[in-house]
Formats: C-alpha cells, structure tokens, sequence
C-alpha cells in the first residue's frame, strides 16, 4: 500500500500548527518548511547544489516567467524543471497568476497594499499602463519583456506547468488588493472557484495523456482579502468541488495555497480562518511570507509550508539576517568589522567570510557579493522553520518564539 501524499504527524496544543511530511516523487518533504524561490530555474546568483547543501528542501519556480523565456517547452525536452536546473529534490511551480496581475498593473514584484488609497475595481500603479485585462474565462496581459500579447486561462496555465513537470503546481486564480472593493472581491472569489474547477478537468486531463511522467499534485488557491464570510466560502468552495456533479465530479486538490492581500496585523487571523476550514490531511501553503514574526504566526495558525523571493532579494540589495535583526553590511560600521554576518549562523557564508570582506564586495559591486549573501539569508530562513519543525513535538514552540522575536525585534547587531 503506497504512503498517503500528505501526512500528519505532532500537533501543536492549542493551535491549529502542526508537523508533517509531504511525498513526491523527488523526494519528503518535512514541515514546517520554506520552499526557498528560484524564479527563473535559479535562486538567483546560488548554485542548486549551494541550496541542497544548506538544507533547503524544495524550490519553487515561475510558470508566467518561464513561459515567456526559455519556453515550457523547452523546459519539459530537458526532462521537466529539476532536469533542467540540476535541483534533484522537489520542486514546486506556481501559476502565473501573481505576475500577469501584478506586473499587469504596474506593481512588479507587489501587489498595493496601500489601505489607505481609496477602494476601486480598476487598480494601476501611478504612471503605469495597464498591461494586463481580466475576463471570466482568463487574462489576456503583454510581456513584460518585449511587449507581446499574451493571453493566459486556467487550461494555458495547467498546460504551462505539466510541461515544466514540477512535483506541486497551482490553480490558476485571480489576484486582488486590499484596496479592491468588497463587490470586486466577492466577484473575484466567484471568478477563482470556476477557474479552480476548469484548472482541475484540465489536470485529470493532462494527467490521462502524460501518465509517463511523474505524478504532479495540484493545489487550489485561497483568495478573499481580508473578509472572514469571503475566505471561509472560497476555502470551503474548494474542498466541495467534486461532490456536487459537474465536470469536475469525483475530483479534489491534493493540497491547499493561502494567497492573495493579507495585512500583516491580520495575516494569522486570515490563516486561522482558512485552515479551520481546510481538510485536515492536506497541505497548507502560504504562499509569498517569510518575515520571522509572520512565519511563527502561521505556522501556530495552521499552514505548513512557505515559500517568498525576499531572502534573496533584499540579499543582493546588501541587507542580511542575524539573530539580532536585519541589517545592511554596506554601513560604515563594517568596514573593519571582521567577525561573520551571525557568529551563531552555521551557513558557508559566515564559516569563512567576514562583514568587513561583503562591505567590501558590495562597495566594489563584485558579483560574489550576493552569492555569500543569499547564501547566508537562504540558510538563516530555511534553519529557522528547522528550528520550528523541531520546536513542536519537543513542546517548545512557545518558548522558541518568544526567544527568536524577542531578540530579532527588540535587540539591535553587535
């Protein structure tokens, strides 16, 4: 009898937080966990190899971003994406939809989040065009390379990641602001759940005519902002899909994103809301979080795995993590500073190289600079959800959070 795809294994007393193992056919995955971001089929300026060996246990890569260059086409020829990148763990791939709204309307790498803009249903970055345009049957956007018109549905999006072959891939949804109105929103959850159900006829589909390939599991995705009745419908939504006849009779997600607009204060109220309402025996991911105090927040709140490009961005932008909070390495005060990033840090980076040598790379714009960097920052975020991991079935969550965030936020780096 084969091993269930998702399993629970320690809870945590008084909270909906738990550990777990999640099975693929690259590989366990033990959570709490942080899926650490290689966009491109890279986590940018760091070998795979580099990743494997500072205890990253999956990455997750872009199916808008590697459609568009090199093709999925190409990626699927090489033998699927940790073929292709040489990562030969498991690999996640999420839809799409985050960029084509996103860099759609201006935002990059975010989507506004600025609560204090008045509400509306057409939202635009200042001084931008609209590259991206919503309908009901999907999202028709120009490249943001080279201008070119594209047009994604939930079938397109299914297709894009079979192609790429990642081991978990995601229901193509709708992404909102917090600044979208409550109309817009309710519309958009409504909008979610029918490409939720189109994206898995597609997949059983797909699953049918590529049975030579490795199984790949497909997760829905939560949206609703910040409204309780609007996220506790599109959670339940998703787990009734196929007891209610229609296309996708008899079908169900193997697991479960939390996405969309979350205010911080709120991110584990959001959480909590969701994950009461999701099966207990599948997998919970946050998508786009890693920030510590969040990352405790959720975890105690009921999700398991985590995934964000900020510890390797805000790396290559000379801003690194210790024990005693984040802070930048091109200060003055490092200059001659040549103790590591985090003496209690056990990554490459901080056994052999000191702050005085990073100010130095990133005041001479070496490119190693963001190699050690990222580096350090992976590791940092990645042994931290180890720490948590280990925390729960040793009854010492509590006291790990409270020591962790005590000294990260209150305290200031040596």
């Amino acid at each position: 009898m084969s091993e269930p795809f998702f399993s629970v294994e320690t809870r945590l007393p008084g909270g909906l937080g738990r550990t777990g193992t999640i099975r693929t056919p690259h590989g366990d995955i033990h959570t709490p966990a942080f899926i650490a971001v290689g966009t491109q089929a890279t986590v940018k300026a760091v070998l795979p190899e580099t990743m494997k060996e500072l205890g990253a246990q999956a990455v997750l890569a872009n199916a808008y971003h590697l459609y568009l260059q090199p093709g999925p086409d190409i990626v699927d020829e090489a033998g699927g994406l940790g073929a292709f990148m040489n990562w030969p763990g498991p690999t996640f791939t999420d839809s799409g939809g985050f960029q084509v709204m996103s860099l759609g309307v201006g935002f990059k790498k975010v989507l506004a989040m600025d609560t204090e803009r008045v509400q509306a249903d057409d939202v635009i970055a200042e001084g931008k065009e609209r590259l991206a345009h919503v309908d009901d049957d999907g999202v028709t956007f120009r490249s943001h390379l080279d201008g070119s018109t594209h047009r994604f549905t939930p079938e397109v999006s299914i297709g894009i990641q079979h192609q790429l072959g990642a081991d978990i891939i995601f229901a193509f949804d709708e992404l909102t602001t917090l600044v979208n109105t409550r109309a817009y929103q309710e519309s958009s959850v409504r909008r979610t759940h029918e490409w939720a159900v189109r994206c898995l006829v597609e997949h059983r589909r797909l699953s049918e005519i590529r049975a030579h390939k490795p199984p790949q599991a497909l997760f829905g995705v939560v949206q609703g902002a910040q409204y309780e009745d609007l996220r506790r419908q599109a959670a339940r939504g998703l787990t009734e899909i196929g007891r209610h006849g229609g296309p996708a009779e008899g079908l169900s997600f193997d697991g479960y994103g939390i996405g969309g607009a979350l205010e911080k204060q709120n991110l584990a109220t959001i959480v909590g809301w969701v994950s009461s309402e999701l099966p207990e025996d599948k997998p919970r991911h946050l998508l786009g979080i890693s920030e510590p105090d969040d990352l405790f927040a959720a975890v105690e709140a009921g999700a398991d795995t985590f995934d964000c490009v900020s510890p390797s961005r805000v790396a290559r932008n000379a801003a690194v993590y210790s024990a005693d909070g984040r802070y930048n390495i091109t200060g003055a005060r490092y200059r001659r500073d040549f103790t590591p990033i985090d003496a209690e840090c056990d990554c490459y980076t901080c056994a052999h190289y000191t702050r005085a040598y990073l100010h130095h790379l990133f005041k001479a714009k070496e490119l190693l600079a963001a190699t050690l960097c990222t580096i350090h920052n992976e590791r940092f975020i990645v042994r931290l959800l180890d720490d948590i991991r280990a925390s729960i079935p040793a009854g010492r969550f509590v006291e790990l959070r409270e020591h962790v965030l005590g000294r990260y936020y209150a305290a200031k780096p040596a």
